[in-house]
């Protein structure tokens, strides 16, 4: 009687062709068992973790307050990251006084030091969760561990290393930033390094000025953003050497610090800002120049409601609607600005305001006017439009242009 090797020996190139498909079918079976082992593993990880995630909820507040000593679940690595993941989940929706406690929890309970012995010695995914979760603690404590962190080779270490500087919002992290970023240069994407020097700059935006000046290229433009977001009065007059620097958020960062500065050279300069070539720096010295309700800006912001973009006529028209007195005045300029444009800005700006019957009482009872310029007005304030004979030519252009 013949053996199996000898029928699969007879069958030629066949035999091949069945091994493998006799060695198909045991790596199918196998990965298969390998699925619903794993399902069967991470269901029962689930459960286990559900059921314990409640157990401890139930002891929360002796756990944090250490009425439950921290030597019972700390030795525990399942507990241990429960508990650690349920406080840095409180952190995101919690106030001054319950992120406190949540803080001192994690630092007597050593949590914080464990992350930043983690974040210093680990490789790889390890030390990626433990700058990621030093980070969310907003601990002061973490930032140099953070900082060393922006020094990795790994892209997605310093990612994590920035991100988490940017929780903490703190000046102290601005500098750690500053001083890598003179060091390397940009090596990180745009987006993420502005939003973290965003939210730790905004306390003390000075400490951008001495970076910005010594910056170069694309790095000096990111820190020009920056600086256009976190721009106070307080900078004042110190931005007033960037008012005609060639980049253009440095100018806008200008406009912006000088918005509650009132000596002459600030206004002197808005001014000339109001004209300036990019239409965000524009706006912004509107908008600026609009907080000062002096008689002297309002030939300034009739121009910036002439402006050739949209946001920048009606900012314009919310400024001017702010002088009390002299509405009638300034819509007489509207009107002779022969603008259509610059008319429905103003319009707007006075509907928004609900100051329109105002406008149209002081039309009324003004004896100050020629009857047949007060017919103009009025018809002009009914209508809301100007004639196409009274247009200037730059507003005649644009009525053509939009047509």
């Amino acid at each position: 009687m013949a053996t199996a090797f000898e029928k699969l020996w007879r069958l030629g190139p066949a035999a091949f062709v069945l091994k493998a498909i006799v060695v198909a079918v045991a790596a199918d079976g196998l990965l298969l068992a390998f699925i619903l082992l794993r399902r069967a593993y991470r269901k029962r990880y689930f459960r286990r973790r559900d059921t314990r995630v409640f157990e401890l909820r139930q002891q929360w507040d002796d756990l944090i307050s250490g009425k439950i000593p921290y030597e019972s679940w700390r030795g525990n690595s399942f507990d241990r990251r429960i508990i650690e993941s349920i406080a840095l989940d409180a952190f995101e929706a919690a106030g001054a006084e319950e992120s406190a406690r949540l803080l001192h929890f994690l630092r007597s309970s050593g949590l914080i030091e464990k992350r930043i012995f983690e974040a210093r010695r680990f490789t790889g995914w390890r030390r990626l969760r433990a700058l990621v979760a030093l980070g969310r603690t907003r601990a002061p404590e973490g930032i140099p561990a953070l900082a060393e962190a922006l020094r990795d080779p790994e892209l997605e270490a310093r990612l994590a290393a920035l991100r988490g500087l940017g929780r903490t919002a703190s000046p102290l992290a601005a500098q750690e930033i500053l001083i890598w970023l003179a060091e390397k240069g940009l090596c990180v994407p745009v987006l993420p390094l502005q939003s973290a020097l965003v939210q730790c700059c905004a306390e003390r935006p000075r400490m951008l000025l001495p970076y910005v000046q010594s910056a170069e290229g694309s790095l000096r433009e990111v820190l020009g953003r920056v600086l256009g977001e976190v721009a106070t009065p307080a900078l004042g007059l110190d931005l007033v050497p960037f008012a005609g620097d060639p980049l253009d958020e440095l100018r806008a960062a200008t406009a912006r610090a000088l918005s509650h500065s009132q000596s002459n050279l600030a206004l002197d300069v808005l001014s000339e800002l109001a004209r300036d070539p990019a239409w965000f720096v524009r706006l912004r010295a509107i908008v600026s120049l609009g907080k000062f309700s002096l008689p002297r800006m309002i030939p300034v912001l009739l121009g910036g409601l002439g402006d050739s973009n949209r946001l920048v006529r009606l900012r314009a028209g919310e400024a001017l609607v702010t002088y009390p007195g002299a509405m009638l005045p300034i819509f007489q300029n509207v009107v002779a600005i022969g603008d259509g444009y610059a008319l429905h800005a103003y319009l707007t700006a006075i509907e928004n305001a609900d100051l329109l019957k105002n406008l149209e009482a002081e039309l009324q009872s003004s004896h100050h006017i020629a009857p047949s310029e007060k017919a103009r007005l009025e018809a002009v304030l009914s209508s809301g439009s100007i004639a196409v004979e009274e247009l200037s030519p730059v507003g005649a252009s644009r009525a053509a242009t939009r047509a």
